[in-house]
């Protein structure tokens, strides 16, 4: 069985790994991943709108994995849009790298949830030396680091390399062009680099585990010497 020091060092690993699973969840399922501003360049154009003219032509889009908001201003006051990439948006988005995006995400639930699940069985269980010990934890949650990265990466690359707010802000759109001014990343991108920073945390926790410290070593050898008198 594993001493206390490595129960409540891995108890507090699996509910970080399990918090990380519900914020991928969350985060997923929300519309903050990008927020902007678009310009309505046909509109400024017609009446040569300069300075702060401009703010009647300038909306805004913000938008998730599977859905978003845009707000149209071209002169005539805000309308406001909701869409949905699927199936809105599969023809003018690249819409492999998206559905990458999304499967790294489920693939760093599952591989959150399990490293959970060896977490526990490390603390309150009898773990074998292979997977189901320390070398399966540092496993699983480099898993994690990588699916984290990857989905930061190729988002980051969906956005910025593929103008993916140009076309979102374009979409369906026959007679004003719009230009994208300003786009920044929101919150929910940035809870998976929470869920980076937590893994690689986790693997830190991992091998502090393993590490005798010494109030632990002078207890022991308190009992073994104990145990040495009693037989004399």
């Amino acid at each position: 069985m594993p001493s206390s020091q490595k129960k409540i060092i891995f108890s507090v690993a699996g509910v970080l790994s399990f918090g990380c699973v519900l914020i991928i969840a969350a985060a997923m399922g929300t519309q903050f991943w990008v927020q902007g501003t678009v310009l309505c360049t046909t509109g400024a154009q017609l009446v040569n709108a300069t300075g702060q003219e401009l703010d009647k032509f300038v909306g805004m889009v913000n938008y998730g994995l599977f859905h978003g908001q845009r707000v149209k201003q071209c002169g005539l006051g805000g309308r406001p849009f909701r869409f949905s990439f699927f199936p809105n948006l599969v023809d003018v988005i690249p819409a492999s790298l998206h559905v990458t995006v999304i499967f790294f995400c489920v693939v760093l639930i599952f591989f959150s949830s399990v490293a959970t699940g060896f977490f526990m069985y490390n603390a309150f269980g009898s773990p074998y030396e292979t997977l189901h010990g320390p070398l399966g934890l540092y496993l699983w949650n480099f898993v994690c680091c990588l699916c984290s990265c990857l989905v930061m990466i190729l988002f980051a690359s969906e956005v910025k390399l593929h103008r993916l707010s140009d076309h979102i802000a374009n979409f369906n759109e026959s007679t004003f062009v719009y230009k994208t001014l300003t786009e920044q990343f929101d919150h929910s991108f940035w809870l998976i680099f929470l869920t980076f920073f937590v893994h690689g945390l986790n693997i830190l926790l991992i091998r502090v585990a393993g590490i005798q410290f010494p109030f632990q070593e002078a207890k022991e050898s308190d009992v073994n010497t104990g145990a040495s008198d009693l037989m004399y």
